[in-house]
């Protein structure tokens, strides 16, 4: 009995592993990444706890290393600039829409248009960063360029002036993402049904209107698949930071990606860097909890 019923184990044995044989591959190394993510989440709630600096010290400071991140004006600071290059960084949106539009009602030559409007994507953000320092150098930028063309009074030294670094960093920001945009703004209006713009025409209604009252309301799950990702490249800015200005001038292009690996690595106080990650973690959930609610409550008006 035992013996006659082992063919048919096997054989069933056979067609699951068969049936399911992609998501078996997959497994491992799902496990392997959910470990890492996990465990250096964990791992740095954990130091945050601690008396860490250069190595870590598992002594148990309670929320000293928080109340010291509270009290640092470079963590404000950077907080301030995080909220002005998300806001600035909507600016690739608008641009990136504006320009899928112009290419929906033109379409001759909108393949190499595509192509031309998509090429800073391929360029990453450290190049994008070092063209965009040289272009603000007062000595070998646009500046010196515009002085030896007669206008000795010209000034467009952004990258040293404090109160106009952070948008520089924007500048360069929103021209490598535009193209990005552009092309989901792109797939959102191809995906609109022809029979609305029909519609439109019939009833003589502007072109202007039409996206107003009722295109734009049509892509507002594209709108906000691209803000949850503009968002995401705020909160992960730091190696255009870098290639720009280090962090200058005095600390004022500082944002939390920066500060945090700052304090990891240059200024050897680990648990504060925790602290600080940790702070972020929070402030990131709880917008993509707000973003989630937003979207539900936008799905369920619409069924």
């Amino acid at each position: 009995m035992v013996r006659a019923n082992l063919p048919a184990q096997s054989t069933g044995q056979q067609s699951f592993v068969h049936k399911h044989a992609a998501t078996l591959a997959v497994v491992p190394v799902l496990l392997i990444a959910l470990f890492f993510y996990f465990g250096s989440t964990i791992w740095s709630v954990v130091m945050s706890f601690t008396a860490s600096k250069i190595f870590p010290d598992m002594t148990f400071v309670g929320l000293r290393q928080y109340a010291r991140l509270f009290n640092d004006n470079l963590w404000y600071m950077s907080l301030e600039n995080l909220a002005l290059f998300a806001l600035g960084s909507l600016g690739s949106l608008v641009l990136g829409f504006v320009l899928s539009v112009l290419l929906d009602n033109n379409s001759a030559g909108e393949g190499a248009f595509r192509t031309i409007y998509l090429y800073p994507m391929a360029v990453s953000l450290i190049i994008t960063g070092l063209v965009w320092q040289w272009l603000f150098n007062p000595s070998l930028g646009l500046q010196q360029f515009f002085r030896d063309l007669g206008f000795k009074d010209f000034v467009f030294n952004w990258v040293g002036d404090k109160n106009k670094v952070m948008y520089a960093i924007i500048l360069a920001s929103v021209w490598q993402s535009t193209g990005f945009y552009m092309v989901l703004c792109s797939a959102g209006l191809k995906g609109i049904d022809t029979e609305v713009w029909q519609a439109s025409r019939i009833d003589g209604i502007s072109k202007l209107r039409m996206y107003l009252e009722v295109i734009i309301p049509m892509m507002k799950f594209t709108f906000i698949t691209s803000f949850v990702l503009l968002s995401i490249g705020a909160v992960k800015a730091y190696d255009i930071i870098v290639a720009m200005t280090n962090g200058g001038p005095g600390g004022h292009s500082i944002m939390p990606s920066y500060y945090i690996v700052d304090m990891y690595t240059n200024r050897r106080f680990i648990a504060l860097g925790a602290a600080g990650s940790t702070v972020l973690l929070l402030i990131v959930a709880a917008f993509f909890v707000l973003i989630g609610v937003i979207n539900y409550a936008l799905r369920k008006r619409e069924s």
